[in-house]
Formats: structure tokens, C-alpha cells, sequence
């Protein structure tokens, strides 16, 4: 009994602490000043400031705890090498996160692991049986949670930033139709729109601002969505860019073929909902109207049987 409290307490600091480690909140709504959306380059101390509330990065130079320090070795050690670029890269497909940096990661991924075994050998003391087997399946279970949840989170931006793609295209064509330029369209864009795909427009803007190319700055915004549309978009501007095209005519056309491929996928959506309420109406709804229809009819039938036997 005192090896079940210990265990019990062990796990409620342990889940303590990973509720404290975690929570940070939603990165605020992108700000880009008036002196952007002019093409006007914005004051350092500006683009700084607007890029850390944009993309939600905790400070690189911040150094963790000494415990959460050894538990990051602990995960580092139990990953595979190259596992820290690819760590990187799906962080970058999330948005970066605020406090999610790859370290802090790393760290989570080790209280993970320690949550897990201590909940594993609770378990297995309650039970009396696997002592090894419950810690190895939690422990690994609390390992791989973080993954699990930063690839859904990588994966839910990159469905938002397909859905308000169009949206943007749409409002940066009127914008260049009407006089603008193409920066002055992203301005626009990242100022009036709200999501993901604002916060990348932002970005793209203060890249550009500090030295980087348009192009540059356009093949970074791909490499960090994975976004097949916007990876088309992209090469599309580019393209045009190089051969002299006019890119409020590249903006008009890209803008009709995402609201196509949008009904399309809406279509292909309704397409398949017959096939996914096939298993609910069969194990759920048919049984029960079964019941409705046939139950009163059973009745009778035994009764009237029961009658006949008497």
C-alpha cells in the first residue's frame, strides 16, 4: 500500500511539472506596422519584436533547468543522430510554438519518458504482475507522445494554411490590380487575415527586410509549410518573376485554380462520407431499428407460443 501512495505521488508531480513545462499559451495575432504595408522597411527593433510574437520562438539563449537538462541528454541519447534536424523541421511545420523550442522538446520528451515508467512500475505494483512490461510500454508511450503531438500539430497548420491560401490569393490580387505592389499586397495580407497563413506572409516580409530575396525568402516559406499549393503558387511567382510575367495576371490565375482545387476537395470530402457512416449505421443505427420493428413482433410470438403450450 505505501509503494502504491509513493508511485501515485511520484506521478502527480511528475504531471505537475509537465503541465507547468507546457503551458505557454497562443502565440498573439501577427502585427505588421503601417510602414510595411507602405514598402517602407521597418525599424529593427520592430521586425524583432513582431517576428517573436509571428512565430511564438521561445529565446534559444534561455537555459533549461539542470533536471530538464539531464533529461534532455537522457532523450538526445535514446534518439537516433539525425534526429534533431527532422525535430527541427516538423517544429517549423508547427509554427514554432511558444516555449517549444527543439531543446525544450527534447526535455519533454525525457519527462515524457520518466512519467511513464513511474506510471508503468504504479501499475505494476498495483497488479503484482509486470513490473518490467508496464514501465517499458508506458515509458516508451510517454516518449513518443511529444512526437505524436507535434506532427498532429505540424499537420493541423499545414490543413489551415491550404484553407486560407485562397483567401490570401484572393486579397493579393486585388491589391496588385489595384496599384500595389507585390510586398505592399503581402503587408496587406498579414495585417487583415488571420491564421497561419497571415503569420507566414509576415515572415516572408521581415526576411525579406533583413536580406534576403524575394525568391529566397518564397522557397523558405515552402520548406517550412510543405504545403503542396503553396509550393506551386510559389514556383509559379518565381517563374514569372524570371520571364517578365506580369504577376497581377500569375495571381489572378493561381487564385482561380485554388478556389478549384477547393471545390474539389469539398467534393471529394462529400465523395467519401457515404463510406465513412457505413460502419456507424451498421453497428449502431440497424440494431437498434431491428429492435424497434421486430422486438414488439417477438413478443407476441413467444407469448402466443406460450399460450399454445398451456
Amino acid at each position: 500500500m505505501t509503494s502504491l501512495l509513493l508511485g501515485l505521488s511520484a506521478v502527480g508531480v511528475a504531471i505537475g511539472v509537465l503541465v507547468f513545462l507546457l503551458a505557454g499559451g497562443v502565440p498573439a495575432k501577427v502585427h505588421v506596422p503601417a510602414a510595411a504595408e507602405n514598402g517602407l522597411m521597418m525599424p529593427m527593433g520592430e521586425v524583432h519584436g513582431s517576428s517573436a510574437r509571428g512565430t511564438g520562438r521561445a529565446d534559444p539563449f534561455e537555459p533549461l533547468p539542470p533536471l530538464m537538462q539531464r533529461l534532455r541528454s537522457l532523450a538526445a541519447r535514446l534518439s537516433p543522430g539525425n534526429y534533431g534536424q527532422g525535430l527541427q523541421h516538423r517544429l517549423d511545420l508547427a509554427g514554432n510554438p511558444r516555449n517549444w523550442s527543439a531543446d525544450r522538446v527534447m526535455a519533454f520528451k525525457g519527462v515524457g519518458l520518466l512519467l511513464g515508467l513511474l506510471l508503468g512500475a504504479t501499475v505494476g505494483l498495483k497488479h503484482g504482475v509486470g513490473l518490467v512490461v508496464y514501465p517499458l510500454i508506458l515509458g516508451a508511450a510517454g516518449f513518443f507522445v511529444v512526437d505524436v503531438l507535434v506532427r498532429n500539430l505540424g499537420e493541423k497548420r499545414q490543413i489551415e494554411i491550404q484553407k486560407g491560401l485562397p483567401d490570401a490569393l484572393d486579397m493579393m490580387t486585388v491589391c496588385v490590380e489595384a496599384g500595389l505592389g507585390f510586398d505592399s499586397a503581402l503587408a496587406r495580407v498579414a495585417r487583415n487575415l488571420e491564421g497561419p497563413m497571415a503569420e507566414e506572409c509576415a515572415r516572408v516580409l521581415q526576411e525579406m527586410q533583413f536580406g534576403m530575396s524575394r525568391a529566397e525568402a518564397l522557397r523558405a516559406l515552402v520548406g517550412r509549410t510543405n504545403v503542396p499549393e503553396l509550393r506551386t503558387f510559389v514556383s509559379s511567382l518565381i517563374q514569372s518573376s524570371e520571364l517578365g510575367i506580369s504577376v497581377g495576371i500569375v495571381l489572378r490565375e493561381q487564385a482561380k485554380e485554388m478556389r478549384i482545387r477547393r471545390r474539389q476537395r469539398a467534393e471529394e470530402k462529400a465523395q467519401k462520407l457515404p463510406v465513412k457512416i457505413l460502419m456507424p449505421l451498421i453497428t449502431c443505427l440497424l440494431p437498434a431499428m431491428f429492435v424497434v420493428i421486430l422486438g414488439p413482433a417477438i413478443i407476441q410470438i413467444v407469448h402466443t407460443l406460450g399460450n399454445l403450450t398451456k
